[in-house]
């Protein structure tokens, strides 16, 4: 049996999945796994001394150095942040080595899809949970209807990273359970969808006015509002005549209304900084009313929003410390960076917390003289604040994938995401030995 090396780059809250399914197929197939981070420590503490696994660390900026773990790699998994991966890619494709990750297709790196062609080499984007789960799970079900002879009118497709009831201790329902920054600049850009043949944009200012409500049995509802671009899924899920599609973020009720706050004051923009030199997070927020020698802060937010003093958002904003007179201790940064700040100590998950992945796709199609409406929906709760469902669902679907192909039983070459029967159908079953298990409720009418 011939030695394969497996190249893991980045050691961040995802990757312990992918160890933990990866460390008891080293020995028995003849693979090697080795973690390199830039933190030696990081590294070492994912690879945790388990057999045939060897921590080691990397400065992905040093091409000498990178070219040379590569040349020495059968294959690469990426977890470094999502900009740095066109660095390795080029590497990859440079020396042979076949790329997987769990991040979004950029234009820099499907432009290396005919060189990979060439090359017999695959580069596997989007293979985590959202982008991932998401697409397998969808094309699974579009595909199916379509085979079945039904003509889809609609799809929706929704996912959340929340906090689990049990866990939901605070007036937000909500706590981080993946990268806060991501979550402080949700939205910004412009929103593009269509409903029933009509194209519908949303601004940001609107974004989070513009909500779904999302039903799913033995939780309370969630809200949805929507992702960036969902027109481009017509062409990736082949969907080109649907009237309607969407794909949406959830939140827990009452989240996006306080949210707004922050987004029509301005306090996510990560444009311009401010000298927070003396500053507190009281005037950070004030400085963004209207003056007054009369009012105080609280008054002037009420009198601006319009709110009822015994509305649900001032609480909110009075726990997160937002109102508090609390010195900032930032220099030159921008509001985004002063929020997230704010927002990464009163979000964090405790050691026993336990988040909670939701994701719900909603089709509507005619078969047989009559129109079905179709919900697949998964919840996945985690183990604590270590073991994350979000950690496991982006980790496993893009381990399971490094194994199939290893095990040559993935025959692509070039940039791909998992939209093929070849990918979604074995990881999407294996997956459900982890509790990645969607539950399905259909209601047909006649015509």
């Amino acid at each position: 049996m011939t030695n394969k090396n497996i190249l893991l780059i980045g050691a961040g809250r995802s990757t312990g999945s992918i160890v933990t399914y990866l460390a008891p197929l080293l020995t028995p197939n003849n693979w090697h796994l080795i973690v390199a981070d830039s933190s030696l420590a990081l590294a070492k503490n994912r690879a945790n001394e388990l057999t045939n696994t060897t921590a080691i660390q990397i400065d992905v900026f040093n091409h000498i150095e990178l070219t040379s773990l590569i040349t020495s790699a059968d294959i690469v998994i990426s977890m470094i942040p999502a900009h740095l991966h066109i660095h390795v890619a080029k590497v990859c494709i440079a020396s042979n080595k076949s790329f997987f990750t769990a991040s979004y297709v950029s234009p820099e790196i499907q432009a290396l899809d005919q060189e990979a062609k060439e090359k017999g080499l695959l580069i596997l984007m989007e293979s985590g949970l959202d982008p991932g789960i998401d697409h397998m799970s969808a094309m699974q079900e579009i595909d199916s209807i379509k085979q079945q002879g039904g003509q889809l009118s609609l799809f929706k497709s929704f996912t959340g990273g929340l906090i689990a009831p049990e866990c939901d201790d605070n007036p937000w329902n909500y706590k981080f359970t993946w990268n806060p920054r991501n979550v402080v600049l949700a939205g910004q850009g412009t929103v593009k969808f269509i409903r029933n043949g009509l194209y519908k944009h949303i601004t940001y200012h609107n974004l989070f006015k513009r909500l779904e409500t999302v039903k799913i049995d033995g939780y309370d509802d969630f809200e949805g509002y929507a992702n960036r671009d969902s027109l481009k899924y017509r062409e990736i899920y082949n969907l080109k005549d649907i009237p309607t599609l969407f794909r949406g973020t959830l939140r827990r009720k009452g989240f996006c209304e306080a949210w707004d706050i922050f987004v029509q004051l301005g306090m996510t923009d990560d444009t311009y900084t401010i000298d927070c030199t003396n500053l507190t997070y009281r005037d950070f927020i004030n400085s963004y009313l209207v003056y007054s020698d009369i009012k105080s802060v609280e008054e002037k937010l009420l009198d601006f929003f319009r709110l009822q003093p015994n509305n649900d958002i001032l609480p909110k904003l009075k726990w997160l410390g937002i109102l508090d007179k609390t010195p900032i201790n930032l220099k030159e940064v921008t509001p985004a960076q002063i929020l997230q700040q704010l927002l990464e100590e009163k979000w964090q998950l405790k050691p026993n917390d336990k988040d909670m992945v939701v994701m719900q796709h909603q089709f509507e199609y005619i078969l047989d003289n009559k129109k079905h409406f179709k919900t697949s929906s998964l919840v996945i709760k985690g183990e604590n604040a270590s073991e994350t469902s979000m950690a496991k669902t982006v980790g496993l679907p893009l381990a399971i994938s490094v194994k199939l192909y290893l095990q040559n039983k993935i025959k692509l070459t070039g940039v791909h995401i998992p939209i093929l029967p070849e990918l979604y159908e074995p990881i999407l079953k294996e997956l459900t030995n982890f509790d990645v298990v969607f539950k399905h409720k259909l209601d047909s009418t006649n015509i």
